[in-house]
């Protein structure tokens, strides 16, 4: 698949990604790529940030692709009952832990546990091994219950542009090959 017959949906997550973050950048470079926008970005609530990207789904008019990180990733989880059009991938990054007691703030726990059935669509996880919001052994675990291909990032904190991953070229590589495969 190539950008052009896509629909890339970007999901941010917590806050939302600021203008040096790797999702901000990569909206800006593929032709086909929006954000999803919520009402509240630094007050989620589960609800209607899972709509929020049913809706865009259901409403798109080429294959999906979705680009979800950090608290996006749980929202597009939940979301994948919701979804009546078919999505072709998803590339979901940073995960964090919804399910743990010590996440801050706390609100996210609204997000979790995470369903654990396969995901109906092919799909990437990558994970960090010094990940603040999420150990590796969880992100690995959650990749192989979704049946997901899981990438090892190294010692990249959260893969955010706090990490130093504004660009994030080797990312944007994995997620040309993801995309070329669908």
């Amino acid at each position: 698949m190539k950008v052009k017959d896509a629909e890339i949906l970007i999901v941010p997550g917590y806050t939302n990604s600021g203008p040096d973050h790797w999702q901000s950048r990569w909206e800006e470079k593929l032709s086909t790529a929006r954000r999803i926008e919520q009402a509240e970005w630094s007050k989620p609530v589960r609800e209607h940030w899972v709509d929020e990207v049913a809706k865009a789904v259901n409403e798109a008019e080429k294959p999906v692709v979705l680009v979800a990180h950090s608290l996006g990733v749980p929202t597009v989880i939940n979301a994948v009952p919701q979804f009546q059009k078919k999505v072709a991938g998803a590339f979901l990054v940073a995960p964090p832990d919804v399910a743990n007691p010590e996440i801050r703030p706390k609100h996210l726990m609204t997000f979790g546990p995470y369903p654990r059935d396969p995901l109906p669509f092919p799909s990437i996880v990558v994970g960090s091994r010094n990940d603040p919001f999420c150990s590796y052994e969880v992100a690995e675990d959650i990749a192989a219950a979704w049946g997901s291909l899981f990438i090892d990032a190294g010692q990249a904190g959260h893969l955010n542009s706090e990490s130093g991953f504004g660009p994030w070229p080797e990312g944007s590589m994995v997620f040309a090959q993801f995309l070329s495969r669908l």
